[in-house]
């Protein structure tokens, strides 16, 4: 890495790790003693959130929901707080190491997402129960996992830019951010996946591109949603805050360092990760998830929404490139 980024990410570190112990004293200890494996979650779920198209929350919501027995709404808070800070800290590692990004792409997914995540966390969350909420995700990412899966097998083109940006393009992803900013106010994550998705499977965009991009787009839905938990919702409790302080020093290194590695990764080690980490998740969920005959119907239905979605884009030839990328 450049002495430019490292000095950076070192200075943010440190001014982060301060506010931090400000703010936490004289708890500190008490605080990181009684909630360590939340500290321990978030050491590999920063990294995930910086190196991959899945946040922050796509490692802790499970975990915490299925493993630590957290409530999913104390999970979904958790998640939009603690991407705010490592998500956020990514962005800033992206932009001083200039990393490759498709800005316009988004600010039109930024302004779909944060219609979608207030429209979700207003009207749908209070709806869905719990273990349902959790198996919606699991239906999600699992229909982009099979697909991704099927389509890595096969040659295919990718574009290193946008190969275009005009109306289409625009409501293309102003839908998609609406889509997947409602998917972030239900679970606290999920429009990094689905803008992953349209960006790699429909406009073929390289990998290498789409991963900081969705980096970009998760950190500014994360900030939206959270602004709305504490400014207007409410549910920000001291338990929450707890969980969010346990985590804050871990995240601040883990999630820039993960957006370091991505730099270094080619496609098909992207591909391979986010694959395998999707798997886990899924066979997590049907092992520690009560399956009723509704969450079995409703998963499906959603698992099959998706994969149909997935399938229709990768196998467009709108975007397809004439040549292939090196």
């Amino acid at each position: 890495m450049p002495n430019k980024p490292v000095l950076f990410n070192v200075a943010l570190t440190l001014l982060v790790w301060l506010a931090w112990y400000c703010y936490s004293t004289p708890h500190t200890e008490t605080i990181i003693k009684e909630n360590w494996p939340i500290t321990l979650t978030m050491v590999f779920g920063s990294f995930i959130a910086g190196a991959t198209s899945e946040g922050g929350g796509a490692v802790a919501f499970p975990v915490f929901t299925k493993l630590l027995h957290i409530a999913p709404q104390d999970a979904k808070l958790f998640s939009l707080a603690i991407q705010s800070v490592g998500m956020t800290a990514a962005t800033l590692a992206i932009i001083v190491m200039r990393v490759v990004v498709a800005w316009r792409l988004i600010l039109w997914v930024s302004l779909g997402g944060a219609v979608g995540v207030v429209c979700s966390s207003l009207l749908l969350a209070p709806l869905v129960e719990p273990a349902l909420l959790r198996m919606l995700f699991t239906a999600m990412i699992s229909s982009f996992a099979l697909t991704l899966a099927i389509v890595s097998w096969q040659a295919r083109q990718y574009h290193a830019q946008m190969p275009v940006f005009g109306k289409r393009e625009q409501g293309l992803m102003l839908l998609a951010g609406i889509i997947g900013g409602g998917m972030t106010g239900l679970v606290g994550t999920g429009i990094d996946i689905i803008c992953f998705s349209v960006m790699v499977l429909l406009f073929r965009l390289s990998a290498k591109v789409s991963t900081p991009t969705s980096v970009v787009i998760m950190a500014v839905n994360s900030l939206v949603g959270f602004v709305l938990y504490l400014m207007v919702l409410g549910g920000f409790t001291a338990r929450v805050e707890n969980y969010w302080l346990a985590a804050v020093p871990v995240v601040v290194v883990g999630a820039p360092f993960g957006a370091y590695c991505c730099t270094k990764m080619g496609n098909k080690a992207i591909t391979v990760l986010l694959i395998t980490l999707i798997m886990l998740e899924v066979a997590s969920s049907l092992l520690l998830i009560p399956l009723t005959g509704t969450i079995i119907r409703v998963s499906l239905t959603v698992f099959t929404a998706f994969l149909f979605v997935y399938y229709w884009m990768s196998r467009s030839s709108h975007y397809r490139p004439v040549t292939m990328e090196k």
